[in-house]
């Protein structure tokens, strides 16, 4: 059966040729046949030659690319495998499968693996599945297929995509396995030798910021001795490693009641939980009276603009949100600080906490500058990829 056909306006094309996995509706010129969102398309330019195939979504990115060039075919269970087996190969040669003290990593990072759409989290002998595409969500079954075929062991693929995938894509679409079932015991998994219980069921995302793994590594250089405040902790990843590294204390901020159930609970793992205190409630009207108290703080907010028309006010609040951060810390403190925010780039990022720094009277150095780990690639084709940055200040 031929796909829908997509043609580009005229001098639409060169995106594509550089090889850009989107299609923006505005580029399209005409849509011949009839489709359904999440089916593949055929895309064109408009000179009627063959620059790939993708799936299909009415709205801003009209599509979403899964191969390019004249060649391109309709993708089946092989181009599955292939594409899931070159992802497996890559984690494999960054040391993250087959590890002992590491089993939680990345396997697909959508664009970033030429996957657009698709989220693989792996927890030990468990893959967690969440399609941002009623396309990839289509195509679940030959994903789990090609997940069984290409990592050995795994027992239990989880399907997570119905709180990311359109209602009126899928309507019928609910969490449940695809592989497996739930053997109603807590979920530990290791990360560089710290234990964390996760819960991909009914947790954030897939159940756990994996993205973080690095920062975490690096706060774990820099809190023996100190006084921790770790906020939008959500399952305590910081909290946990700075537990474990020796700092003084800690204490861990969300205004998830559940959230701050699961930190209580990894830092229990950790065996340090003596040194921990943790507190429901606003970030804001926490920070509010605690000057000096802390000699690391971590600003670790969710994205505060997923789309560019609320960038400017996502601007303001990483200000606001610094700059309490930087009047409250002790002389000679450190901030790890963070945006996860796609239309908020490291340079407005870091505007933001100049900003707040002078708001806020204090001086402050850049000791590092963050992002994402390895098992979350950003293709060089598609630098939206690159969504978490981060700056490790030393305020005076």
């Amino acid at each position: 059966m031929n796909p829908a056909t997509v043609t580009l306006k005229p001098g639409k094309d060169q995106s594509l040729r550089r090889l850009h996995p989107w299609v923006f509706s505005g580029a399209i010129g005409r849509l011949q046949g009839e489709v359904v969102e999440g089916e593949v398309v055929a895309v064109q330019a408009a000179s009627g030659e063959l620059l790939g195939v993708g799936h299909y979504a009415p709205g801003s990115i009209a599509v979403r690319m899964l191969a390019f060039g004249p060649d391109a075919q309709l993708p089946d269970a092989a181009f599955w495998e292939e594409k899931i087996r070159n992802a497996y190969q890559l984690r494999q040669g960054l040391g993250l499968t087959g590890q002992g003290n590491t089993n939680v990593y990345r396997l697909a990072h959508a664009e970033g693996d030429g996957l657009p759409g698709l989220i693989i989290d792996v927890y030990g002998d468990v893959a967690v599945v969440q399609a941002h595409s009623a396309g990839m969500y289509k195509a679940r079954p030959l994903i789990a297929q090609a997940l069984q075929t290409v990592i050995p062991g795994l027992r239990a693929i989880y399907d997570k995509s119905s709180e990311t995938v359109p209602a009126k894509a899928a309507p019928d679409a609910r969490n449940g396995y695809l592989l497996g079932e739930s053997t109603g015991a807590e979920h530990i998994v290791q990360e560089n030798g710290h234990p964390f219980a996760v819960d991909w069921e009914t947790g954030q995302k897939t159940g756990f910021f994996i993205d973080q793994r690095d920062n975490r590594s690096l706060l774990a250089r820099y809190a023996p001795g100190r006084r921790v405040l770790n906020t939008f902790c959500y399952t305590g990843g910081f909290s946990s490693y700075a537990l474990m590294a020796g700092a003084e204390l800690v204490h861990s901020v969300d205004s998830s009641k559940k959230a701050i159930e699961l930190t209580n609970r990894n830092a229990e793992l950790t065996g340090h939980a003596g040194r921990h205190e943790a507190y429901a409630q606003d970030v804001f009207t926490f920070l509010k009276d605690r000057h000096n108290h802390y000699d690391l703080i971590v600003l670790d907010p969710p994205a505060f603009a997923k789309h560019l028309s609320a960038r400017h006010n996502a601007l303001m609040g990483y200000k606001r949100l610094n700059a309490a951060g930087i009047r409250q810390i002790a002389p000679g403190g450190l901030l790890f600080t963070f945006s996860c925010s796609q239309v908020v780039s490291m340079e407005l990022f870091e505007g933001a906490v100049l900003a707040a720094a002078i708001e806020a009277g204090r001086p402050a150095r850049i000791l590092h500058r963050l992002t994402q780990p390895a098992d979350h690639p950003v293709s060089l084709f598609h630098p939206e990829g690159e969504y978490l940055k981060g700056l490790v200040l030393a305020v005076e």
